[in-house]
């Protein structure tokens, strides 16, 4: 075979390649051929909620590696649905962002567009189900709200883990956060932190609410709980106990006493009536909020 027929036979066949490529063969349609991706994966968001339920007119951001030129923002629909282009339309709303993903990445694969879609989903906006936090917490804000997510896990999101007591505000008509003081007395909860995490060391979840959409979560800035103790021990300062706290309790979490401690003429400065007054206790009464506990010094 000469050079020249060699050349024109790799003419003539890159024409033919390119049409069974698109898909048309003879006047007859083909379906598109799976193909392999060769880009790189995206990187996932720095923040996780992928447990997130995603709501009406929530805004995804959607990328597909494979075909850049789809991805981008997309809105769930007043209707709960989310559509997408290669996928149609379907039902996205209650569904988690990943949930979502492996939607899109399971119909990709069933109309046989790509054998391995890689398709990443992350939250841009939440405008469905949100809670609001502020007060004393590390974090103020609004957060995304998962099913099913607990007042301890908002606050744990928040950095509300010194709080003592938590203020919930539930209120069918509110479209932002509502403080306890512009909320009707039957729409505000009021939750002991200390007491809940007594309750959870005994099995008991009760306190532990569970939150709605459009709930606000106020966390008071002052400790109710807070307890003092000074004298012959080794952590002298403030402490945020439970109700029912014992001296001999209380005493340990400062450490304990050292060696020079008196423990039996422990005695407790209260406040009663807007009077101070000083109370010999045993290790074995409990204290009460705002009580300074006081280890005496042994006389040898």
């Amino acid at each position: 075979m000469t050079t020249n027929e060699r050349t024109l036979r790799v003419m003539l066949a890159v024409p033919l390649y390119a049409v069974l490529i698109t898909g048309s063969s003879f006047g007859q349609e083909r379906p598109p051929q799976p193909v392999r991706a060769q880009r790189q994966v995206p990187a996932q968001s720095p923040v996780d909620t992928s447990d997130y339920t995603v709501g009406r007119q929530d805004v995804l951001n959607i990328t597909l590696a494979e075909e850049p030129e789809v991805s981008g923002k997309y809105t769930v629909d007043v209707d709960g649905t989310l559509a997408f282009p290669r996928v149609g339309r379907f039902a996205a709303e209650g569904l988690t962002v990943r949930q979502i993903e492996a939607e899109i990445r399971r119909r990709l694969t069933a109309d046989a567009y790509f054998l391995e879609p890689h398709v990443t989903v992350t939250l841009d906006q939440f405008r469905g189900r949100r809670v609001f936090v502020f007060g004393g917490v590390a974090a103020p804000g609004m957060y995304p709200l998962s099913e099913g997510a607990s007042l301890l896990e908002v606050l744990a999101r928040a950095g509300g883990g010194n709080a003592s007591d938590a203020f919930i505000v539930r209120s069918p008509d509110a479209v932002g956060p509502t403080l306890p003081a512009n909320a009707k007395p039957a729409e505000v909860m009021n939750v002991n932190l200390r007491e809940l995490e007594k309750d959870i060391e005994s099995g008991v979840l009760s306190r532990n609410v569970v939150l709605r959409d459009g709930d606000t979560v106020y966390v008071s800035r002052v400790d109710r709980n807070r307890v003092f103790v000074s004298g012959e021990v080794k952590n002298p300062g403030a402490y945020s106990v439970p109700e029912g706290t014992t001296v001999l309790e209380l005493l340990s979490l400062a450490g304990g006493v050292t060696e020079g401690a008196a423990t039996g003429r422990t005695k407790i400065v209260r406040i009663e009536n807007n009077q101070k007054k000083t109370v010999k206790v045993k290790l074995t009464d409990m204290v009460m909020p705002g009580d300074t506990v006081v280890v005496p010094q042994r006389y040898f």
